[in-house]
């Protein structure tokens, strides 16, 4: 019986790492050009992947890798646009609104966020891509690789929680 390869084993994922490292900070480079992120987003994905090894069959290794680095990244560009957005959103209105207002706001922005937290992985993703990254339906199915009922689905799901615990969305 021959032996396969297993990701788990040390030597063998030294050698995908090997294989696999340039190729994936490549593909990161090109998709979102940032050099500063890029090492951090691909060391973290294959930390992820030998975290998996487990779950992960060898020949689909490399895209799980691909999927995680692509995912990891999303997450800290969605995270860095949210900074931005609620930076942009406290300077227009640290003058002008009151503190009742202002109080209101912050606590309607932590249960906000506590809401999408509790979302399901795949249900988070989706309303994240669509709601924060402004992505279309079809554009997410393609990026996800699923297709745009399964998308929809997703929302859907995700807009009953957010409709349950916060109200209109």
């Amino acid at each position: 019986m021959p032996t396969t390869k297993k990701i788990c084993n040390p030597k063998d994922f030294a050698v995908f790492y090997e294989t696999h490292a340039k190729g994936l900070k490549r593909f990161l480079y090109y998709k979102y050009g940032d050099m500063n992120t890029l090492e951090d987003v691909a060391q973290d994905a294959f930390v992820k992947l030998w975290n998996n090894c487990e779950k992960v069959e060898y020949n689909k290794a490399k895209s799980f890798l691909y999927t995680c680095a692509n995912n990891l990244f999303l997450n800290i560009k969605k995270h860095e646009k949210v900074i931005l957005k609620n930076r942009v959103h406290l300077v227009k209105h640290s003058t002008n609104e009151a503190p009742d207002f202002l109080m209101e706001e912050k606590e309607f922005q932590i249960k906000l966020e506590k809401v999408i937290n509790s979302l399901t992985p795949k249900q988070k993703e989706v309303f994240l891509l669509s709601r924060i990254e402004k992505k279309k339906y079809r554009e997410i199915a393609e990026m996800l690789g699923i297709t745009i009922k399964a998308v929809e689905k997703r929302m859907h799901k995700a807009l009953m929680v957010m409709r349950k615990n916060i109200g209109s969305v």
